[in-house]
């Protein structure tokens, strides 16, 4: 497994992907390796090191290693590849992509943070202006604009624009990794009145985090890739959710596929109908999510898995 420039303990993306890897170690008793990118420049390297070190499946992680990935592919025929959070154009059929519709889950996200807010308003912030990313903060947007609609209300969305497609990200350079940039980025939106905010930010989420924190209660935060009262406990208090993607369970059955000889290249594609992506427990807040907006939320699962509610981000897998 390759890691992007966010490394293993990001607490989100990377560290949930691995967890797959490492399931596959004890439970398949396959042997693994890994290596940790520092810097976008290091993809093409540590994808050719565990070539060179004949791993036969070789799993990058995130949409930034997708021209590497891709390349390494066509170049090692014979090797079995997975990429995570991407779905290249004329992929080679020894690349697998792991993807993840999670504009259904964080429209769940989205009508949920509409509803909880005190102030009116919410917002969202992306480490960077890729696919990935904005697919978050498409499908929270559009949630919020379908309570508005249903309730007749006005919540207001800080820190993306839909329809623009424009919004806050944190500074470059690393800004997966830039936490104290994840920090400013979520300071700026609270001071302009947001009271939950969505990071979709990697390891620089976790500045949004601290800011949360700090506001004794009255702001709070919606996590994402991975339950966040799992991999950050400290924060657990100030975490009404997550919009968690099974990146664990894509990586370890494609790992599985490949020791079978099952192995494809066809995309796993995680929906809500599969639970391949959706809402974490609420846990502390349990008690603070009234029953009728667990309700609401249970048939905003059913209607989008039906096809009733249709949700238009153009960064949805095809």
């Amino acid at each position: 497994m390759v890691s992007d420039s966010a490394g293993f303990t990001d607490k989100s993306f990377n560290q949930t992907s691995l967890a797959g890897l490492t399931k596959a170690a004890s439970d398949l008793k396959v042997s693994t390796a890994k290596v940790e990118s520092k810097d976008d420049k290091d993809y093409a390297v540590n994808i050719q090191s565990m070539i060179d070190a004949k791993c036969t499946m070789i799993v990058s992680v995130g949409f930034l290693l997708e021209n590497a990935t891709v390349a390494a592919a066509k170049a090692n025929p014979d090797v079995n590849f997975a990429i995570v959070d991407s779905q290249p154009a004329n992929a080679p059929k020894n690349l697998k992509p792991l993807i993840f519709n999670t504009a259904e889950s964080s429209f769940e996200a989205g009508y949920l943070a509409a509803s909880m807010t005190k102030s009116g308003k919410v917002g969202t912030f992306g480490g960077q202006k890729i696919p990935t990313v904005t697919i978050f903060m498409d499908g929270f947007a559009q949630g919020v604009d379908y309570y508005n609609t249903q309730k007749k209300k006005s919540v207001q969305v800080l820190g993306w624009d839909a329809k623009k497609q424009d919004g806050q990200f944190v500074p470059q350079p690393n800004p997966f990794q830039n936490v104290a940039g994840g920090k400013t980025t979520a300071q700026t939106l609270v001071n302009q009145g947001a009271d939950i905010v969505l990071p979709v930010a990697g390891n620089a989420g976790n500045g949004a985090l601290q800011v949360v924190k700090s506001s004794g209660g009255k702001v709070n935060a919606i996590w994402v890739d991975a339950d966040g009262c799992d991999t950050q406990p400290t924060y657990c208090s100030s975490i009404i959710t997550s919009v968690y993607k099974g990146m664990d369970v894509a990586v370890y059955d494609a790992i599985k596929a490949a020791k079978d000889g099952n192995f494809t290249g066809d995309p796993y594609v995680g929906s809500l109908k599969d639970g391949g992506t959706g809402l974490s427990p609420f846990h502390t807040f349990d008690s603070k999510v009234p029953a009728d907006l667990k309700s609401e939320l249970n048939a905003i699962k059913a209607d989008i898995a039906s096809g009733k509610i249709k949700i238009t981000s153009t960064a949805q897998p095809k």
